[in-house]
């Protein structure tokens, strides 16, 4: 990579890490912040309703201006105003209204980044594939990292502590904005199809389908794990509390567990961008989630051990996936519409979470959370076959 792809990508890996950090500093605090303000659970969980409402419903909207005004401005209000909602909240702490308001502020501007950071690399970094692979490998830090470091600040300084430090993260990427200069944008690469616009959408259109699908096995798989070692990985728990003299709780080591998960994916994301540099994209995104679906199909048969095994090869090749599909966004849609196509994107991946949430509660409730795994690899089944789809409509494409 040369200089300028560097440069780009310290903004937007950095970016990626917050834009998740920013979403589970909350959850990862919220017991603390519950006794603090005096409140139930659920009504302080409710406060961070509207915070993760905005964060999916404004991809789009928010890509459509990356694509008007560009990356960088549209970044720099991601990190100033994500950075002041963060300060916002320690100042309101103690005031359950005020705060809400200040979270949904924090969703609002994290919602920026997915598609003004992604357009940005998908036509300005030379190798887009690589990039889009550190950049997943940065997110999957912040999923990793976010409620660790959270945890550790409130431990020693309190939950006000916690959005001081957010918001102070948050406007350090304003200086890192600012080192990358004026980079101007590339001529973005011809659409799969050519001229043919209409056929170029369609084949986008099957990739969106795709990738529905693919937000509900991954939004299911990240609810069910936890629970699923907790339930299934008692033999895991045993071992360790004996080890460390029985101060470990189940909920600890399967949280735990579910963290190392995240930085495996950090190494699928590499591997899926190097095979998405080297190999025809489409085929390499058909072999990723043909893989996951007997890891998936198997999870739901084993425990401790086995359990573990599975669950990091199923996350290996699920995540890894992911710099090839935003790849794939890139190669399939117009270059001056790349902000509006990640926004499209992460508007359905992020909105069927919801439906993902919804199915792993029925499954749960009528056949057992083992069955939930088992099912989405039904689902997986699915997906592969509108990849399938997408190999025939779409002519070989390379990175």
């Amino acid at each position: 990579m040369n200089a300028d792809d560097r440069s780009i990508l310290s903004v937007t890996c950095y970016g990626h890490f917050l834009s998740h950090f920013n979403m589970l500093v909350f959850p990862a605090i919220l017991l603390p912040l519950s006794a603090r303000l005096g409140l139930p659970m659920a009504d302080t969980l409710q406060l961070g309703f509207y915070m993760y409402l905005l964060m999916g419903i404004s991809a789009l909207p928010w890509g459509c201006l990356a694509d008007r005004f560009g990356a960088r401005p549209l970044l720099a209000l991601f990190y100033g105003g994500a950075g002041l909602c963060g300060f916002g909240a320690a100042l309101f702490i103690d005031s359950p209204g005020a705060l809400k308001w200040a979270l949904a502020g924090i969703g609002l501007f994290s919602g920026i980044y997915h598609p003004a950071g992604l357009g940005w690399i998908a036509c300005c970094v030379s190798k887009t594939s690589r990039g889009m692979a550190y950049n997943g490998m940065f997110g999957n830090l912040g999923l990793a990292l976010g409620p660790v470091l959270a945890g550790l600040t409130n431990y020693f300084r309190g939950p006000q502590a916690v959005y001081i430090g957010l918001g102070l993260l948050n406007l350090f990427g304003l200086v890192l904005l600012l080192k990358t200069g004026s980079h101007p944008v590339h001529q973005g690469v011809q659409t799969a199809e050519g001229r043919d616009d209409f056929a170029s959408w369609s084949s986008f259109a099957v990739l969106l389908v795709a990738m529905m699908l693919g937000g509900i096995v991954y939004r299911g798989a990240t609810v069910t794990l936890p629970a699923l070692f907790e339930i299934r990985g008692t033999g895991i728990h045993a071992s360790l509390s004996s080890l460390f003299r029985g101060h470990l709780s189940g909920n600890i080591v399967a949280t735990g567990l579910t963290s190392c998960l995240y930085l495996v994916g950090m190494l699928g994301q590499y591997a899926g961008g190097r095979a998405g540099e080297r190999f025809d994209l489409r085929w390499s995104y058909l072999v990723f989630h043909v893989l996951t679906i007997p890891a998936a199909l198997c999870i739901g048969l084993v425990t401790d051990i086995p359990l573990i095994l599975l669950a990091t090869f199923h996350s290996f090749f699920l995540l890894g996936m992911q710099p090839i599909e935003n790849t794939l966004v890139a190669r399939l849609t117009p270059s001056a519409m790349h902000g509006s196509a990640y926004g499209m994107k992460f508007v359905l991946t992020f909105g069927v979470g919801a439906v993902a949430v919804q199915i792993v509660r029925l499954v749960e409730q009528n056949l057992g959370v083992s069955s939930v795994f088992p099912v989405l690899g039904l689902i997986s089944i699915g997906l592969v076959l509108v990849i399938v789809l997408l190999i025939i409509k779409v002519p070989p494409l390379r990175s």
